[in-house]
């Protein structure tokens, strides 16, 4: 392959930045298989590049491209296609305010309304061009919401979350200090007896391997080792456990048909992109319990044979990042990852890839573009990643919950978790409860709980508040009125009223929300985070932005009918013909508040 390189060329401390990550350039650097077969390095190079910078210049881009022979056009096709990364220079010091719905139930418009006010609209710099401020999708901080993002880049760059914010604590933010420290998680239930995934989050130290052992961590995986593979894909299958990222396939079934490809090497991806506006159950689990998150890695890699394993870790955590990074050091040093795992001839091994803020990465052929330095678009199925996955291989891909119910079915029996729940729901799961309640957090509950009950849980509506609408399964899900409180949360239980639990969004409005506004920035958040592959989600997405824009303007081209009729074309074009599930499901929230309430009653043309 012939590339010609011209244009601006690297600083030194470009140049020393990226040889730091791919190691120093040798006489044929240039070119080659080997300097191909590391495309894969292109996203944690660009990383490393934005964070010791703050942004990634032509030259840096045009020396990336070089050291890994991919081409230029390649290589800023995949810079920009993160929000996260800045193509042109920008400020060191930047605050990400979140604007999306849970922060926006919690008061983020005032926030960006006094921002504008005192520091100038989003992207300026109020100061001397060292910081700057910029709006924001959902930041998985929605317990602590209204919620911001605030990064640094320098010779020590580092990440902080921001949550409970106000205009003066970002305006610290901005000034080079004030960075308050919250804690890392609310977990309203803590001490409950009964609970099973987050029964160590907030009682064992997340930072000590010998903590999490005497809480009986690793016994799993001694037993997974005694029973082998197919005993571990048995119990599995006897949990009749059910993914809990939204697609709700069976876990045991992907697991069985990975583990029969004859093909090698096999890969383990865990999926912990969740960038659904309300979710943020992955990230407590891995800041508050990593240790059992590894531990189910490595289990799940012995189950289906797989090599090698990629944790995919938003880009917005650096807490998760950081926590899951110490766990994943610890845990080899205790020869619980690495070659010859407790003896037995058994390697499996698990490197951190962040993502760089892109929605449409938590779908699952998009992240293993991304992990392979493409693009994050997403693949046409067949194949299957149980049969072409990552790098083309057999590939077993789970979100970070689903794997964390594995130690206790292991070490109980399929039998034993299966006769939690429902017959068709079996175990436990995770709700992020969020936006006008009075205890918002993560909260676990067998499945086949009511709404009504899950809500008195977290104290109900704020005082004098009266609740208008629930959205259930978060941004790609729909919407619940106070009438079907008692339906019970259930992947059967949901379809009734025609709602998923999705990624176990719930997501609280009371009489004071706007839900027409609501609905807009859902349709802007999935018409900015469409990859813009395939037509229909494409344009969709863009034409369903506006058809509410002019209903909120109340200058409707049609009548409401007719304009509703128009909608609802345009979802049915986008479920039937997208590609991927976000154009599948980008009108699915919407389409059901507009079924079920009246978010823009009197927009009649005239």
């Amino acid at each position: 392959m012939d590339l010609h390189f011209t244009g601006a060329l690297p600083s030194k401390a470009e140049r020393q930045i990226v040889d730091a990550v791919l190691g120093a350039p040798s006489d044929d650097w240039h070119g080659g298989e080997a300097a191909r077969a590391r495309r894969h390095l292109l996203l944690p190079t660009l990383h490393a590049v934005a964070a010791r910078v703050g942004w990634i210049s032509e030259g840096a881009l045009n020396y990336v491209a070089r050291r890994l022979t991919v081409p230029p056009a390649d290589a800023y096709g995949v810079a920009s296609f993160y929000a996260l990364f800045a193509l042109s220079e920008r400020a060191p010091r930047v605050v990400h305010v979140c604007d999306d719905i849970a922060c926006k139930a919690r008061g983020a418009d005032a926030i960006i309304a006094a921002l504008e006010r005192d520091y100038g609209i989003a992207g300026s710099t109020p100061d001397d061009g060292a910081t700057t401020w910029l709006r924001s999708p959902c930041l998985g901080l929605c317990e602590r919401a209204p919620a911001a993002y605030l990064s640094v880049a320098g010779e020590r760059p580092y990440a902080r979350q921001l949550g409970g914010v106000d205009v003066r604590s970002i305006g610290e933010a901005l000034r080079g200090g004030g960075e308050r420290v919250f804690p890392s998680t609310i977990l309203p239930q803590a001490g409950d007896p009964g609970l099973r995934l987050l029964r160590r989050v907030g009682v064992v130290d997340p930072s000590s391997i010998q903590a999490y052992g005497a809480a009986g961590g690793y016994q799993a995986l001694r037993r997974a080792l005694e029973i082998g593979a197919s005993g571990v894909i048995r119990e599995v299958s006897d949990a009749r456990l059910m993914g809990r990222g939204g697609a709700a396939f069976p876990t045991g079934r992907k697991w069985d048909a990975v583990a029969k490809e004859p093909e090698r090497p096999h890969y383990l991806v865990c999926n912990a992109d969740e960038s659904e506006p309300g979710t943020f159950k992955d990230r407590i689990l891995m800041e508050e319990d990593p240790f059992a998150v590894v531990e189910a890695m490595t289990i799940t890699a012995f189950a289906t044979g797989a090599d090698y394993g990629y944790l995919y870790v938003r880009g917005e955590y650096p807490l998760a990042t950081e926590r899951m990074q110490h766990a994943l050091d610890e845990a080899r040093r205790h020869n619980f990852l690495g070659c010859d795992i407790l003896g037995t001839e058994f390697d499996f091994d698990v490197e951190i890839r962040r993502g760089a803020g892109a929605y449409i990465c938590g779908e699952e052929t998009s992240l293993f573009n991304s992990i392979e330095g493409h693009r994050g678009e997403p693949r046409n199925k067949p194949p299957f990643p149980v049969q072409k996955g990552l790098f083309g291989k057999p590939t077993a891909i789970n979100n970070v919950e689903t794997l964390v119910n594995l130690p206790d079915i292991v070490m109980d029996g399929g039998a034993a978790y299966a006769a939690i729940g429902t017959k068709d729901s079996t175990g436990t799961k995770l709700f992020c409860v969020s936006g006008c309640i009075a205890k918002p957090g993560l909260y676990e509950v067998p499945f086949g709980t009511t709404l009504r009950q899950l809500l008195a849980l977290a104290g109900g509506v704020l005082p004098e508040r009266r609740l208008q609408a629930v959205l259930l399964g978060g941004a790609a899900g729909a919407f619940a009125t106070p009438e079907e409180l008692d339906t019970p949360l259930t992947f059967e239980g949901v379809r009734k009223i025609r709602a998923t639990l999705g990624s176990g969004v719930v997501l609280v409005f009371d009489d004071r929300i706007n839900l027409g506004e609501m609905l807009l920035r859902i349709a802007a958040f999935f018409r900015d985070e469409s990859c813009g592959q395939c037509v229909p989600c494409r344009i969709g997405t863009v034409r369903q932005e506006e058809l509410l824009a002019r209903l909120k303007r109340r200058e409707p081209l049609h009548s409401l009918q007719d304009e509703r009729t128009l909608l609802a074309e345009v979802g049915a074009v986008m479920r039937d013909a997208s590609i991927c599930g976000l154009g599948q499901t980008a009108s699915s929230a919407i389409e059901s508040a507009l079924a079920k309430f009246r978010p823009f009653e009197g927009a009649v043309r005239a």
